[in-house]
């Protein structure tokens, strides 16, 4: 317990150290995250401008499961982003070695080694997004409690999809554009799936499983619906992915090479 005390205490300590040390880019992250999905806002405002709902959902909602969208992102963007550059250099450049050679868990090392503080922005968008929506839903205890439940789980897929991408790099020493590629169809989550045809409703529902991030507990939050699926769907795939991760992962560690060019 005094071990975890003291490197909650040491990461703590690093996270304020980065954030004073890089005001002028914390700042500048922030305002390009706000700048950004504020068009994204703005072109939604747009097209519900010229027509009343969108396959029955109405701006409100869709914004609502926007903001959800940005809670569990902004959350693996603070915490553990620096999966990017185990996939982009940290192979590569043979700078992976650092993990192998101290006396903790390399996948905890890197998940915890440093901050996104642009995150911020998102985290704020995606907050003021659902205080300006959550008026018009039915509040219960029990929603209150599923909802603040249900964001780790949302986290969880993905960091597992970062860390399963990220692993890549083990076998091809650069896997940047593999995470890129994957992490991207995130956009999808962020309107409802029903918009989509049905083989991209099954990708990103089943194979690629960002719909559960962000639209299937925002549809119960919104409806009152089919808990069983859209919150217990959320566990339970969330914990399978991150069990393949891991699996990914170890299996990666365990053919590195250290630096090879």
């Amino acid at each position: 317990m005094k071990r975890i005390l003291r490197l909650e205490k040491i990461f703590i300590k690093q996270y304020l150290k980065q954030l004073m040390e890089y005001k002028i880019d914390f700042i500048i992250g922030v305002l390009g995250v706000f700048l950004t999905q504020g068009l994204n806002i703005l072109f939604l405002g747009v097209i519900f401008s010229k027509i009343p709902n969108l396959h029955g959902w109405t701006l409100s909602q869709i914004a609502f499961i926007y903001g959800f969208s940005l809670i569990p992102k902004g959350i693996d963007h603070l915490f553990f982003d620096n999966l990017w550059n185990v996939g982009q250099r940290l192979v590569w450049k043979g700078e992976f070695d650092k993990y192998m050679t101290r006396p903790i868990n390399p996948l905890f090392h890197v998940l915890v080694e440093t901050f996104q503080v642009d995150a911020f922005g998102e985290l704020l968008v995606g907050i003021l997004l659902l205080a300006s929506t959550s008026g018009s839903i039915h509040w219960t205890l029990l929603k209150v409690a599923l909802f603040i439940f249900s964001i780790p789980f949302a986290t969880l897929i993905y960091t597992s999809m970062k860390i399963a991408t990220s692993s890549m790099a083990f076998w091809s020493k650069q896997a940047g554009s593999i995470i890129y590629i994957f992490y991207m169809l995130n956009d999808f989550a962020k309107y409802p799936v029903s918009i989509y045809n049905n083989a991209v409703r099954f990708i990103i529902s089943f194979i690629i499983p960002f719909a559960f991030t962000a639209f299937y507990p925002a549809r119960f939050f919104l409806s009152g619906e089919n808990v069983l699926f859209n919150i217990g769907g959320l566990i339970i795939i969330s914990l399978v992915l991150f069990v393949i991760a891991l699996v990914i992962w170890s299996k990666g560690v365990s053919v590195y090479e250290s630096a090879g060019s």
